[in-house]
């Protein structure tokens, strides 16, 4: 059987680093990789020059610009026009360059902020989004039309993977640019060397959030990678919106995973709520029916994926 060359862009992130874990844990493949300093993806010429010479067969899309609330706050520019450009210049070099398969990485904060729980593929546009990361959401949403356009016009094969939110090794822990989970790892952690009696965290604390071990991302991945041609075709026909969500199936309030943070961390002071901050979207809960009918299932239990997370904070960051 051939070695197929797989593509990873965006393999330093926290979704790459799983993706090309579970490649090179499962051996049949031949991974493909570039630094932004190696390869600029909002630089076009760069972008086909690249595609043409390495011509993969399958392109793995985690490469983006991502971060929390705040972040997003700060730089909606950024987020809305850096996304676009990355994306446009890779499917438009993957189509140029013949690939066979894409997998298109997304995020659940594409769905409109106040749809019906749990979050089904269908509720795509049909109503408002979360304000406060609204132009990351459309830089997605977009790359998600690309795939069906791509599918539609030219009979290509890709498809858009919509992840919840997910924490584990290779994570971004930056004081201001982090995801919750991250955020909360890092703040317990510092306020438990420093002795502090309490630490704060934002909002009411009621919002409920799904989370998934990074691993078993990568490993939905490899699961996709390996379907046969027939069945991986059905999930890009271009009769239908070639989207995929892929979560745990089960959320929890922000207030009791920073608890479960804290306890993890072995942090024994007070966990106090600031309901004065924004809460975000209510419930992002997403409906992984597709995914587990073809046969896949996430296998980490949140505590034990904590415990992970926390271990690797410790190596690159204690």
């Amino acid at each position: 059987m051939q070695t197929k060359k797989v593509y990873v862009a965006g393999h330093r992130g926290l979704v790459g680093t799983a993706t090309v874990r579970a490649l090179e844990a499962h051996g049949g493949f031949n991974i493909v990789t570039r630094t932004h300093a190696e390869l600029d993806l909002e630089n076009r010429e760069a972008t086909r020059d690249f595609f043409m010479s390495e011509r993969p067969d399958h392109v793995v899309m985690c490469a983006a610009k991502v971060g929390g609330i705040l972040a997003n706050n700060n730089f909606p520019v950024d987020f809305l026009h850096n996304n676009l450009r990355i994306q446009i210049n890779v499917f438009d070099a993957a189509y140029e360059s013949g690939i066979d398969r894409m997998i298109f990485l997304g995020s659940s904060c594409i769905y409109p902020r106040d749809c019906p729980q749990p979050i089904n593929e269908d509720y795509l546009l049909t109503g408002p989004l979360e304000a406060t990361n609204r132009p990351y959401a459309l830089a997605k949403i977009a790359g998600v039309e690309s795939c069906w356009s791509f599918n539609r016009q030219y009979k290509t094969n890709y498809l858009a993977m919509m992840p919840t939110n997910m924490y584990g090794p290779g994570d971004n822990y930056h004081p201001e640019n982090s995801h919750v989970l991250p955020a909360l790892i890092r703040r317990f952690h510092q306020a438990k060397l420093r002795g502090d009696d309490s630490v704060v965290v934002w909002g009411s604390g009621k919002p409920r959030r799904e989370f998934m071990y990074s691993s078993d991302l990568g490993d939905a991945i490899l699961f996709l990678l390996q379907l046969e041609k027939e069945a991986f075709a059905s999930l890009t026909r271009p009769e239908v919106t070639p989207l995929i969500n892929v979560g745990v199936g089960e959320d929890v309030t922000i207030q009791d995973v920073a608890d479960l943070v804290r306890r993890t961390v072995g942090f024994k002071g007070e966990l106090r709520l600031d309901a004065t901050k924004p809460d975000g979207t209510p419930r992002k809960l997403l409906d992984v029916g597709r995914l587990h009918a073809l046969g896949w299932k996430a296998r980490t239990p949140l505590t034990e994926g904590l415990k992970l997370a926390y271990e690797d904070f410790l190596r690159h960051h204690g």
